[in-house]
């Protein structure tokens, strides 16, 4: 039976459809996966009117409710209230090592940027705030992992941590991938490298020195923006 959470988020999206903004929308994407053709803006505000309507009493349930959004999208916005649910502030005690497999399924089966950026930086984030000493471990094997949206959710991880990023995590985490010919990696780096830079530039331009001969002139220009 459909949760009546999932059930509300489709009817809201079917409510909202745009039917000229949805081709455009999946072209920008370059998706496989169909668009209603709702904006960032409605969808957000459909989740404000939804998701407190619908309270998921324990992490068990949450999980469901997040991967049958997930896992059932027929519209590639169905996969955003999964995305937006799972970072709901309300379930933050829920973000935990326990969550991890659904966070891991969720990056490699949507395996594109739109998805990967914001669970890596927002709730893999969160994991590694809660526990990090299991997660470290994880996220430095991540970063040598086959799946290239893997590698690159390992280097995004710590995105928002500014002071309290740990460089040695940063720098392991990037290592493997730093003469990579992926597009997608050389851009990690590069962003991973320029949110740091607001804390601390120096540290920044020295580590871009220092390896100089290894990164891509993507990764260089992208780290250098802020500097």
């Amino acid at each position: 039976m459909t949760h009546p959470l999932v059930v509300a988020v489709r009817a809201g999206l079917t409510e909202a459809a745009d039917p000229v903004k949805a081709p455009q929308m999946q072209a920008y994407m370059k998706s496989d996966m169909p668009y209603r053709g709702v904006s960032s803006l409605v969808q957000k505000a459909l989740w404000r009117k939804i998701f407190p309507d619908h309270r998921l009493a324990s992490a068990e349930e949450w999980r469901d409710v997040v991967l049958e959004l997930w896992r059932g999208a027929k519209y590639r916005e169905e996969r955003y209230a999964a995305i937006g649910l799972s970072d709901l502030k309300a379930y933050a005690p829920y973000r935990t090592m326990a969550s991890l497999p659904m966070f891991e399924e969720m990056i490699v089966t949507g395996a594109w940027w739109d998805f990967v950026d914001v669970i890596a930086s927002h709730q893999l984030g969160d994991i590694l705030r809660a526990e990090p000493r299991r997660m470290k471990p994880l996220m430095r094997r991540w970063s040598t992992d086959r799946d290239m949206w893997k590698r690159r959710a390992a280097i995004l991880c710590q995105l928002g941590f500014r002071r309290e990023t740990d460089l040695d995590l940063l720098y392991a985490c990037i290592e493997p991938s730093l003469e990579s010919k992926e597009f997608f990696l050389r851009k990690a780096i590069g962003w991973a490298l320029r949110q740091y830079a607001w804390t601390d530039p120096r540290e920044v331009r020295r580590y871009v020195t220092a390896n100089r001969e290894r990164l891509s002139p993507l990764s260089v220009r992208e780290a250098m923006k802020n500097i």
